[in-house]
C-alpha cells in the first residue's frame, strides 16, 4: 500500500504526549517517529511492522494504545476506509479529500476548489452551513487502452 500524499507539517507527537503527561517510552517513541516520518495513512498493522524492524520487543498492543491516545487528542485522525482497517493521518494542516483505489488500497490525497464551491453551494441552497465534511471516493485505475 502506497500513497502519494500532500505533505503536511509534521506534528511533535511527543511534545502533545508530554503535555498530556504521558510518559514517552522507547517503544512509544519509536511508533511517535514512524507516524512522524509516513508520508501515507498505515493502519496500526503497518505501523507495528515498521516498528518491530527497529526494536522487535514493540507490542501491536504498544502500537494501539498509542494511536488511542493520540486519536484522543486530536493530534491524528483516524480513517475508516470502507473495506479495510482503519488508517491514520496527522490532524491539522490543509484540507483535502481521498481517492481510495479499491485494488491495491492506496490512498491518494487531492484538493478541489470546484468540489469545495458545489459542496458549498448545495448546503446553502438546502438552508445550511458546512461544519465538518470528509470526501472519499473509491475507485478503480482506469486501463490505459
Amino acid at each position: 500500500m502506497t500513497t502519494r500524499a500532500i505533505p503536511p507539517g509534521r506534528p511533535d507527537y511527543e511534545k502533545a504526549l508530554r503535555k498530556a503527561g504521558v510518559r514517552i517510552t522507547r517503544p512509544r517513541r519509536i511508533i511517535l517517529g514512524i507516524l512522524s516520518s509516513a508520508d501515507d495513512h498505515p493502519d496500526a498493522l503497518e505501523i507495528f511492522r515498521r516498528a518491530v524492524t527497529i526494536e522487535p520487543s514493540i507490542s501491536l498492543s504498544t502500537v494501539y494504545r498509542t494511536m488511542k491516545l493520540l486519536e484522543g487528542m486530536g493530534a491524528i485522525q483516524r480513517h475508516a476506509f470502507e473495506g479495510g482497517p482503519s488508517r491514520f493521518e496527522p490532524s491539522g494542516g490543509d484540507h483535502h479529500d481521498h481517492l481510495i483505489d479499491i485494488e491495491t488500497g492506496d490512498v491518494i490525497e487531492f484538493k478541489s476548489d470546484r468540489i469545495e464551491q458545489l459542496q458549498d453551494e448545495i448546503a446553502k441552497r438546502l438552508g445550511y452551513d458546512i461544519v465538518h465534511h470528509r470526501l472519499e471516493l473509491y475507485g478503480r485505475k482506469r486501463s490505459q487502452g
